[in-house]
């Protein structure tokens, strides 16, 4: 006796299932996703073949803007704390420590510190911000900034120091902040650029080419 057939149904798959797990990870990133905020100072890099990759850690940047002016950022809050308080010792400024500690940058005339950190952050804007003095070499205060980073990590690995200065900054700027650089004994600095593709054909293309292993 043959054994009976039984009648094929097509596979349905229920897709209820994954369309809500789709939609709750959908919302899950639009709530925690956190966007780029708009730089409060703005920089056009030029652009350099230099493959380095810039550090990360321990940074103190320098950045020059368009205009000339100067102003300094740092990643380490034990340090901001430590220059705030000489600050208050030596000049006697009165600087609200826990503000100077959450500040993202400075670009203000140690006379003006105190004013500059009573600015809302969302409100300190670099076009609108006098910046660290830095005219010439007898009448800049970059040189006394890069003598008080180097008192806050006194016994410790030096800082990364980095120079970021916009495409339209002009010369005489960025020698006021090399001259602070040797007045301090700091020789060594990463300058901040556009990376780009190295010209094929040209001598670096070359030499980059010469340490590529070939394989046939």
């Amino acid at each position: 006796m043959g054994r009976a057939k039984l009648p094929r149904k097509s596979t349905t798959i229920d897709m209820t299932a994954m369309c809500d797990v789709a939609f709750l990870l959908l919302s899950f990133f639009i709530l925690t996703t956190k966007f780029k905020p708009a730089e409060a100072i703005a920089v056009t890099t030029p652009s350099s073949v230099a493959a380095k990759v810039a550090e990360t850690k321990d940074i103190v940047l320098i950045t020059i803007d368009k205009d000339g002016k100067v102003f300094l950022s740092m990643d380490d809050e034990s340090k901001k704390e430590i220059i705030a308080n000489t600050l208050n010792t030596t000049k006697n400024l009165g600087l609200n420590v826990a503000a100077f500690k959450k500040a993202q940058f400075y670009g203000a005339p140690f006379s003006g510190l105190s004013a500059f950190l009573a600015i809302p952050e969302e409100a300190r804007k670099g076009n609108s911000l006098p910046g660290i003095p830095a005219k010439d070499s007898t009448n800049s205060e970059v040189g006394e900034w890069m003598r008080l980073v180097l008192i806050a990590y006194t016994g410790l690995k030096q800082p990364n120091i980095q120079l970021k200065g916009d495409n339209a900054a002009k010369y005489p700027a960025f020698k006021t902040v090399i001259d602070a650089f040797k007045k301090n004994d700091i020789m060594k600095f990463q300058m901040i650029t556009n990376p780009e593709s190295v010209p094929v054909g040209s001598e670096l293309w070359k030499i980059a080419m010469k340490g590529v292993k070939r394989t046939e």
